[in-house]
This record gives structure tokens, C-alpha cells and sequence, in this order.
């Protein structure tokens, strides 16, 4: 449950800041989403975050072995790393846009959007396939 919030939060709050940016000169707009922004950060995504992180780690250390078991699992753990780096690149890019709503391009945020899904895929991948 702790991903799907997770990685729920990842989804959508890029999303917010496309609406921040095009819609960067309407104050009473743009302190709605900033509100909302920081609670979707904050009151969702870093405790479904530190769930995830430590639940994993948990069936890491439970499943003595795992990592013999190929390759596939140092690659899952790297796509595991981007997100989390992602997640704290969202963070930043929030505090940023509050003093800046113009920091960005919406067609940048679109793009960037996309990067949990395509990290998200290879996870999947990873632990469906196994392929090495």
C-alpha cells in the first residue's frame, strides 16, 4: 500500500506543477495548488515514501539469499534509487517554484512527468522477467 501511495504521489504532483506554471499569474490559483502541493508532499508522499523504503529493506534483509539470485535485483535497486532521488528532486522543484512559478516550462514539467512511469516499468520489469 505504501508504493501505490508512493508512487501515486509521484504521478500527481508533477501534475500540480503544470497547472502551477500555466497558471502562474493567478495568485489566488496559485496559493490554492501551492497548498496543495505541500500537502500532497508532505502529508503523502514522504510517509508512503519511508514506508516503502523501510518495508523493503525489511524483505531485503528477511530473504537471506536474495541477492544471489542474479542480477536483477542491483538493477531493481538502482530504479529504486532514481525514485527516491526523483522524489527529492520533486521536493526541491516545489520550494522552487513558491519563489518562482516561471522556474520551469510546462512542456519541461510534461516530460519530466514521465520519468516515474519509465522507472516504474523497469522495476516491474525487473522483478517480473528477472532477466538476468
Amino acid at each position: 500500500m505504501s508504493f501505490v501511495s508512493w508512487m501515486a504521489m509521484l504521478f500527481y504532483l508533477p501534475r500540480l506543477f503544470i497547472y502551477h506554471r500555466e497558471n502562474a499569474d493567478t495568485k489566488a490559483f496559485t496559493a490554492v495548488v501551492e497548498v496543495q502541493e505541500y500537502k500532497l508532499y508532505a502529508y503523502i508522499g514522504v510517509p508512503a515514501m519511508w514506508a516503502t523504503v523501510i518495508s523493503g529493506a525489511t524483505m531485503l534483509y528477511l530473504n537471506e539469499g536474495i541477492f544471489a539470485s542474479g542480477g536483477w535485483m542491483h538493477a531493481k535497486l538502482v530504479f529504486v534509487a532514481l525514485l527516491l532521488a526523483y522524489h527529492v528532486s520533486l521536493g526541491r522543484i516545489r520550494k522552487r517554484m513558491i519563489d518562482d512559478a516561471h522556474f520551469k516550462t510546462s512542456k519541461w514539467l510534461r516530460v519530466y512527468n514521465e520519468v516515474p512511469t519509465l522507472l516504474m516499468i523497469g522495476i516491474v520489469i525487473m522483478v517480473v522477467v528477472k532477466p538476468f
